[in-house]
């Protein structure tokens, strides 16, 4: 791999919903532990970091982080598109993968298409998320430094600096966009894998109690058939309503 992919990870604890969620416990582990582990099954990431804001309230997220050994950034609370930016920079990142603190279910072998996918390209910005066809979640975005640079020298909306890529997929006149959808199994864009909410969290806990066990390595596929063959869990969070870009 020439490339230095680098998967950057947002995190923050100050969510409205559910404050704190990315160090509430998930099967005896910080939520961003949990997800940290499953990245790290990933062949086509050189290095993952945290990046999380400088406020006092992020204290505690960075403890632990550092406490772990995991690579941390911190930058900006709300401009989190320059905490992008001054990350990929700090580690030298030549590829960058988006990846959001709040999905402690995400798949390394998805992660892994994804990249793999971009490499192969010639996209500026490659995406699971173009087309919702995958369980939200899995949400993995892929681009280059340069074009990270372009949009943080560019973007000037509020929207488009908290929600880091909002400039590179709604200008597809600038940007090579290239949209991954999920095939047989995995195409299940009616499932909410992510954690939002109390209700989220009651649901991933069910779900690593049942697959989870020790430690034990479940993928996307065993989490989509241990759903359909307990409907009562996807029920949990059915009502959850996901935020848009203006009201996240």
């Amino acid at each position: 791999m020439n490339n230095k992919v680098t998967a950057i990870i947002q995190a923050r604890m100050g969510s409205t919903r559910l404050p704190g969620k990315v160090l509430k416990d998930v099967a005896g582990r910080p939520m961003i532990e949990q997800m940290m582990h499953r990245l790290s099954r990933a062949k086509r990431l050189n290095r993952i970091v945290a990046a999380t804001s400088t406020t006092v309230g992020d204290d505690p997220l960075a403890e632990l982080l550092y406490k772990n050994g995991i690579l941390t950034f911190r930058g900006p609370e709300n401009d989190v598109l320059s905490r992008y930016y001054e990350a990929a920079k700090v580690f030298n990142a030549d590829v960058v993968v988006r990846l959001t603190g709040d999905c402690p279910l995400i798949d390394p072998f998805i992660v892994d298409e994804v990249v793999k996918r971009h490499l192969d390209s010639d996209a500026d910005y490659t995406s699971n998320t173009l087309e919702r066809t995958f369980p939200l979640g899995m949400d993995t975005e892929v681009f280059s430094f340069k074009v990270l640079e372009k949009a943080y020298r560019q973007a000037k909306e509020n929207y488009q600096r908290e929600h880091v890529t909002p400039y590179f997929y709604l200008n597809p006149g600038i940007f090579k966009l290239q949209g991954i959808k999920a095939e047989g199994k995995l195409h299940r864009p009616d499932l909410r894998l992510t954690v939002d909410t109390a209700e989220d969290l009651e649901l991933i806990r069910a779900i690593y109690n049942r697959l989870g066990q020790n430690g034990r390595f479940f993928n996307t596929e065993e989490v989509i058939e241990l759903l359909d063959t307990l409907p009562e869990l996807v029920a949990i969070n059915v009502h959850v309503q996901q935020k848009g870009l203006i009201e996240s």
